[in-house]
């Protein structure tokens, strides 16, 4: 059986992507320890505050440490897990993460649903890890976030849309959440479009006629 052949430098592509997401989902505790402050600050007179605060605070458990697993996929990978953790991330992650940061202390936190809502409503494919891993030749080791979130980001998109339903949200605040959700898909697409940026792949070696 011929041998499966592979682009060069696959390797390094997906650790650029692991890399790059390593940036992007480190700050997603920070951003929502920072809204749920200053829903606290804002008190009972505002009344989305008190709700928001309570999801966010069970978000919060529910996401610490998913920047750790894409560190694990980097050193399950043969890669050095400590690259992102060195390197000044990009303007393309600041552009994505950023804005959520001014909005939050300048506007109100509510617009931080609009990102989270984006970036959990287009969970992996249950099979994708294991496609992913038979097509790189890497170990199955190295797709535990993809395989991790296959589920979780079912489950809290879900649980997201149905949260939006209930808020008490006024024009200004729905308007403040799709204009985070807005900016959030095409920072995002910036992003990806991006990491797709490579050098073309080498021609495939030839194959000798079967007889």
């Amino acid at each position: 059986m011929a041998e499966l052949w592979r682009p060069e430098g696959l390797t390094e592509r997906y650790g650029r992507y692991l890399a790059t997401m390593h940036e992007v989902i480190r700050a997603s505790v920070p951003l929502m320890e920072l809204a749920a402050r200053r829903c606290h600050r804002r008190g009972s007179a505002d009344p989305v505050a008190r709700p928001l605060a309570e999801y966010l605070e069970r978000h919060i458990l529910e996401e610490r440490g998913h920047d750790d697993w894409l560190l694990a996929d980097l050193a399950a990978a043969g890669l050095d897990p400590g690259t992102p953790l060195r390197r000044q991330p990009p303007p393309v992650v600041a552009r994505l993460v950023g804005p959520q940061y001014y909005w939050i202390e300048h506007y109100h936190p509510v617009a931080l649903l609009g990102y989270i809502t984006v970036l959990e409503s287009n969970a992996p494919a249950p099979w994708l890890a294991e496609r992913l891993a038979a097509d790189t030749g890497l170990p199955g080791a190295a797709f535990q976030t993809v395989s991790h979130h296959a589920g979780l980001d079912t489950e809290h998109s879900a649980e997201l849309a149905e949260f939006l339903d209930r808020l008490p949200l006024d024009e200004a605040q729905e308007s403040a959440v799709a204009v985070s959700a807005l900016h959030t898909a095409q920072a995002a697409t910036d992003l990806f479009a991006r990491l797709a940026r490579h050098p073309a792949h080498p021609t495939p070696p030839e194959r000798t006629p079967e007889p």
